[in-house]
């Protein structure tokens, strides 16, 4: 063992699991600190990981430190693993590569190992867990797996500091590479900050008008879609339903602290609330009687009645998304529409009991449909 260890080999596997803490480390921190720039809730985004190994007990409204830790350290666990398969387990022929052949290499590495988990390893076989892939359209994973990625180049070094080769190659990249690394998160996280402080880059279009109207209905239609997901975490018979509504209020919510954010930081007042009007007018809204039914319900019937009324809340705010995928000004708000585009689809999949490769099958359709493409959809699941 001794032997293996001091062996080319074995230098080779502690490099890649150094990397391995290194690279997962830093995918982890531009994850957490790039998300609500680009209309993600980074709480919500860790409770769906931690649900892989977790299954539904980690889905919470309010997800707990324990649930966020979990899901931080099942990403960590996936994003070493995947640096000591490339230079250790294939280190025959990656180990020897020069650093600029890493980095031309590391974004196809990122596009294999991303869809890998979206598409098999998550959703199908070892964890047969759809919720990740119909919750998380798959460009997320891949800009994850992207920045993991792109410390590997650091690898030639690294394995000659291991092998306590002096002087050590590539010294000159590595500080540059590092350097340029840190830089970035400390870039990040300054964004970060002021984002939280309520002062986001700014608002990015020529005409804000359809941006403040979208966003005004989209937070409304939330706060019913929260109201109905509450209900159906404390009232459901079917566990798994209360588990699927606790995901649902608590990316919602995630999602409406985020446009808040947004309109303070863009709009420099607060979002004006949406008339009784003009909710009963936005595209799958629960009636008052309808809502009322379902609070009275009880058992499965209530479990019947809230699939219905929230797959039609569902594909109300697909349309709403739809269209600003569409007409959206700000690009922030076109990714974060098409991320809501996919959770809902994937929401109402979830709903009606989608799993293994038909999960996969929902989710691939949920990502690539183009806009206006709701209604087409909608049949399919009735």
């Amino acid at each position: 063992m001794r032997h293996f260890w001091s062996s080319a080999a074995g230098v080779n596997w502690r490099a890649a699991a150094l990397l391995g803490l290194i690279s997962s480390t830093f995918s982890t921190l531009v994850s957490q600190l790039t998300a609500a720039r680009i209309g993600r809730d980074a709480v919500v985004d860790w409770m769906v990981v931690a649900t892989i190994p977790l299954r539904d007990p980690a889905l919470q409204i309010e997800p707990s430190w324990g649930v966020i830790l979990a899901g931080i350290l099942f990403h960590q666990w996936a994003d070493f693993s995947w640096a000591v398969v490339f230079f250790g387990l294939l280190g025959r022929w990656t180990a020897g590569l020069k650093p600029w052949t890493i980095l031309l290499v590391s974004p196809f590495w990122a596009l294999l190992t991303s869809s890998l988990e979206w598409l098999f390893l998550v959703p199908v076989l070892p964890f047969w867990q759809p919720i990740f892939t119909l919750e998380q359209p798959y460009w997320i994973g891949f800009l994850v797996h992207l920045s993991s990625a792109s410390m590997y180049p650091l690898f030639p070094w690294l394995r000659d500091w291991v092998a306590g080769m002096r002087p050590l190659q590539h010294q000159r990249f590595t500080a540059i590479w590092s350097s340029l690394a840190l830089l970035g998160v400390i870039s990040l996280g300054t964004l970060a900050l002021f984002g939280w402080l309520g002062r986001e880059l700014p608002w990015m279009g020529r005409d804000a008008a359809f941006d403040q109207s979208y966003m005004r209905r989209m937070s409304a239609h939330h706060e019913q879609g929260i109201v109905l997901a509450r209900l159906a975490a404390e009232r459901a018979s079917d566990p798994h339903l209360q588990a699927l509504a606790r995901l649902m209020a608590a990316a919602q919510q995630g999602e409406n602290a985020i446009f808040a954010q947004w309109w303070q930081s863009w709009f420099g007042s607060l979002s004006q609330v949406c008339s009784p009007s003009e909710e009963a007018q936005m595209p799958g809204m629960v009636h008052p009687d309808q809502l009322e039914r379902l609070r009275r319900a009880e058992g499965s019937s209530f479990d019947t009645l809230f699939v219905d009324l929230m797959t039609q809340h569902h594909r109300g705010a697909i349309e709403m998304a739809d269209e600003a995928v569409e007409r959206a000004n700000d690009i922030r708000l076109k990714l974060m529409s098409h991320a809501i585009r996919h959770e809902q689809r994937g929401g109402i999949a979830l709903m009606h009991g989608s799993r293994g490769l038909s999960a996969v099958q929902s989710a691939v359709e949920n990502l690539l449909l183009p806009a206006n493409a709701a209604a087409a959809e909608g049949g399919r699941l009735r």
